[in-house]
Formats: C-alpha cells, sequence, structure tokens
C-alpha cells in the first residue's frame, strides 16, 4: 500500500477491501481466520511533502495543495506561551490569543470582524499553551483573497479593545471560580504546578494576574512575539505553491520582525519524590503519579511510547486499566499519559477512584509500575503494544492540513528532518529490555504523586506512606 497525497481515498479503499472480505465471508460456511494469524506484505508508508519556504523577513512556510475541497486551511504556530508570562501577570500570553480573535483590528471593531467572518463563512481561532501558540483560519478558495486579508490583519494589527478585554477578562475570572467544581480539572492544574517545580513552566493564572493585565500588556506581547521570525505557517488545500507563495508576499512580506528575542525558559530539573495532597470535600479522590521523561530528541522517546501504550495509555489492554478497573473494578477512570515535547517530557499515571479505595488503588499502581522494572514484558504484550502504536500512526496524516502541520511542527521542536519517516522502524526496534530499563527509572520514591481527596483519605494516606505535604490552591 503506497500511502497518497489524498489520504481519505487510502481509508475509503481500505473500507471497500474490508466490505467485500466481509460480504464473502458471509457467504461462505467456512470458519473465519484468527486476525492475529492473517499476514501481508510489509506496508510503503511514504506521506507527501510539503513544501518548505522562507520569506527575507524570516516567515517559515509549509505548503500542501490539496484539491479534493476548495478550501484553504492555514495553521500559525508562534514561540509564546504560558511559560514566557511575566510573574504576577500570569495568563497574559493566553488573554493576548483570546483578544486577537474577538478584540478588533485597525479600522475595524471586534463584532464588524466577527460578521465579515461569518460572511465569507471563513473561521479563526486561536489557542495557547505552556510552550506555544497555535491560530488556526479556513476560508472558501473563492473568498481567498479577501479572507487572508482579513486574516493577516489579525495576525499583525490586533487592537485589542478595552471594552472587550474587560468581557475576557471576566470571562477568565469566572473560569477560574468554577475550577473548584471540577476536581479533575483542579488536580491537573495543580500536579502541572508541582511537576514542574517552581519552573517557569509550572506557573499557574490566578484572579490576582488576570485583574493586573492591562491593555498595554497585551500590546507588548504581541509585539514581542508575534512576528515573523518568531512565527511558523502551514498552508494547506485548494492552492497551488505559486499562488501560495504570492498570496504570503502580497499580505505578510513586508511584516517586520522584532529587535528581540524571546529567551526560553529553563527546562524543569528532576526533583525528589515527595507525596502532596490537595483537600477538597468529595467523596471520590484523584491520584496523579508524574516523573520527567525523555525529549522527543532523545532516543529513549521511543521505548517510553511503548511503556506508556503498555502500562495505561492502551486502553483496555493496559496494564493499569486491566488490575485497577476490570479485575479490582476500584476506577471511575485510570490510565496513563507521555507528554513529550522537543526539549523534554512528563509521564504519568492517574485514577479516580472511591475514597475508601485510595489507598489500595495507590499501593496497586505502585506495585505494577515497580513490576515492570523487575521483570521484561512477554514478546506477546510488546508486539502487540507496538503493532497498535504503528497501526494508529497512519492516521495521523489523514489529511493535507494534517500532513502540513506535522511537518512544519518538525522544524519548531528542532527534531530531525526523517523523525516521521523513521518513527516507524524506530518503534518496531523497541525491545522488552528497553522498556524494563525505562521502568527501573519510575521507581516510587522518585514519584510526584498528587492526591485530591477528603480529610479522611488524608489520615489514611498519611498513616500508609509517611510523610504527606499539604498544598493549597492558588486562585
Amino acid at each position: 500500500l503506497k500511502f497518497s497525497h489524498k489520504p481519505f481515498r487510502v481509508i475509503i479503499s481500505l473500507a471497500l477491501i474490508l466490505g467485500s472480505i466481509g460480504i464473502a465471508s458471509a457467504a461462505s460456511p467456512t470458519a473465519l481466520p484468527d486476525p492475529n494469524r492473517i499476514r501481508f506484505k510489509p506496508l510503503s508508508f511514504e506521506p507527501p511533502r510539503a513544501h518548505r519556504l522562507r520569506l527575507e523577513n524570516g516567515l517559515v512556510l509549509y505548503i500542501l495543495p490539496d484539491k479534493e475541497l476548495p478550501l484553504v486551511k492555514i495553521k500559525v504556530v508562534v514561540r509564546t506561551g504560558s511559560m514566557y508570562d511575566p510573574a504576577g501577570r500570569e495568563g497574559l500570553a493566553e488573554l493576548t490569543a483570546t483578544m486577537m480573535k474577538t478584540g478588533g483590528i485597525a479600522g475595524m471593531s471586534g463584532n464588524a470582524v466577527d460578521e465579515t467572518l461569518e460572511s465569507i463563512a471563513a473561521t479563526f481561532d486561536a489557542a495557547v499553551n505552556r510552550d506555544s501558540g497555535i491560530l488556526s483560519f479556513s476560508v472558501l478558495k473563492k473568498e481567498l483573497d479577501r479572507g487572508f486579508d482579513l486574516f493577516s490583519r489579525i495576525l499583525t494589527q490586533p487592537s485589542f479593545e478595552e471594552m472587550k478585554l474587560t468581557l475576557a477578562k471576566d470571562l477568565k475570572l469566572e473560569e477560574l471560580r468554577r475550577i473548584t467544581d471540577d476536581p479533575q480539572k483542579l488536580a491537573f492544574r495543580e500536579f502541572g504546578r508541582l511537576i514542574h517545580g517552581g519552573s517557569p513552566r509550572g506557573r499557574v493564572t490566578t484572579s490576582a494576574s488576570i485583574r493586573s493585565i492591562q491593555r498595554d500588556d497585551l500590546l507588548l506581547c504581541h509585539k514581542f512575539f508575534y512576528h515573523p521570525e518568531n512565527v511558523m505557517i502551514s498552508i494547506s488545500g485548494d492552492i497551488d505553491i505559486p499562488e501560495a507563495k504570492a498570496l504570503i508576499e502580497r499580505y505578510l512580506g513586508g511584516w517586520s520582525s522584532s529587535e528581540r528575542k524571546p529567551e526560553t525558559p529553563p527546562l524543569p530539573r528532576q526533583q525528589d519524590g515527595g507525596i502532596y495532597f490537595l483537600t477538597k470535600d468529595i467523596p471520590q479522590s484523584i491520584a496523579i503519579f508524574g516523573w520527567l521523561a525523555p525529549a522527543k530528541r532523545d532516543a529513549q522517546f521511543y521505548p517510553f511510547e511503548v511503556l506508556d501504550f503498555i502500562v495505561g495509555s492502551g486502553g483496555f489492554r493496559s496494564r493499569i486499566f486491566q488490575e485497577i478497573r476490570t479485575n479490582l473494578g476500584l476506577a471511575y477512570s485510570t490510565g496513563s499519559f507521555y507528554n513529550a515535547r522537543g526539549d523534554y517530557g512528563l509521564f504519568g499515571a492517574y485514577v479516580l477512584t472511591k475514597s475508601a479505595s485510595t489507598v489500595q488503588v495507590i499501593s496497586r499502581i505502585r506495585e505494577i509500575f515497580r513490576e515492570m522494572g523487575q521483570k521484561p514484558v512477554s514478546k506477546e504484550e510488546l508486539e502487540g503494544a507496538k503493532k497498535a502504536i504503528l497501526n494508529s500512526f497512519i492516521f495521523s496524516f489523514t489529511s493535507a492540513e494534517k500532513i502540513a502541520f506535522k511537518q512544519l511542527m518538525i522544524e519548531y521542536e528542532e527534531l530531525s528532518e526523517d523523525h516521521l519517516l523513521t518513527y516507524r522502524p524506530k518503534i518496531e526496534n523497541v525491545t522488552a529490555a528497553d522498556i524494563r530499563e525505562k521502568a527501573i527509572g519510575l521507581a516510587p520514591e522518585r514519584t510526584i504523586l498528587l492526591i485530591v481527596g477528603n480529610d479522611d483519605v488524608y489520615r489514611e494516606v498519611a498513616s500508609k506512606f509517611g510523610k504527606v505535604t499539604r498544598v493549597e490552591a492558588n486562585f
């Protein structure tokens, strides 16, 4: 199977093939073969390459035409994020992106921008996470010139109307007030602060920090972070490469870069393990285990991908799910996660359980990680995990937009150019010994463990595990 630049056709073809097999099987009286014993030719996976272009002002573009629909999609990645927020003004990067969406542009109010976008069936969205900002725009091909004119002004000339800023701040304050109504959201918010150990990456937005942000702060944030050398753009859809280049040159070729460049905050450092407890009067507990883990640029990224699947992200087949939920019936939700970025990663596990079973569940999850480091996984478990990861990998490339954006992010995260092409063979080469070696580093004494629960749970946890540090959430 050759992966073509029409990814949906691949999926449709597979569906037709599988459908024809199903029809033939239904007509045959013989028993169906065991799917695990069926052998296929090796999959030839070669996604199309987006065309990379760098303008004189430093703006980097990735362009991938796809004529299947009369639609053009644009994604912008900005080297910004909450980790760059000044102390005391946490939430500035997020609020800046929100206001770019709602706060108007030079010569046009926010309401007028919304009405214009609606009139041409265009969409615009903006979001900021810990280490990047992402803007998304889509427009019909027939409205491309008008739409991109508007988009370029949103990107380069936001006006941050005072009235809209007041509304955006009020909405954020209400969101912060409601966090305590969602114990899971509260737990992961505080876990992020703890696992980053005082690093700027662990800063959290508070009511006080939002109230301190003024319009001038947004203008300075935009000027400092939103400029050609700090921005990368992917363009996909019904547009040719020369057409895309001309469009960008016309509307963004004169965009100038800032004289100052943001300095990347220091990476979080490995901390001593510890148990932290956030008291909340609820009839269940949330526990989150965490460790710093390899970055995407690290060769150990691949064993951790497989380890994560086997331990908890593999759904019903994962060890934590099988033991805690299926066998013991002690979890509403449980699993693991591995969030790897270009320069560092986080690995963790989580569980939601009733208060009375908190200590039992924490103890058993600790044992699962200890067992992973004491003996190698079975051949069947290893091969099943690798097969599932490799089979799901192809679904990251189901559209030209995803393909162009993934290739852009390789450069953004400073990965090797062949990262996507070598991902599959590197996963295939992971051994049981590799996984066991990585699991040894997930010892309980190195774990940052946060528990959100009531006072009875606190007393039981302290009695069982010894030192427990109480923490308070700051809103």
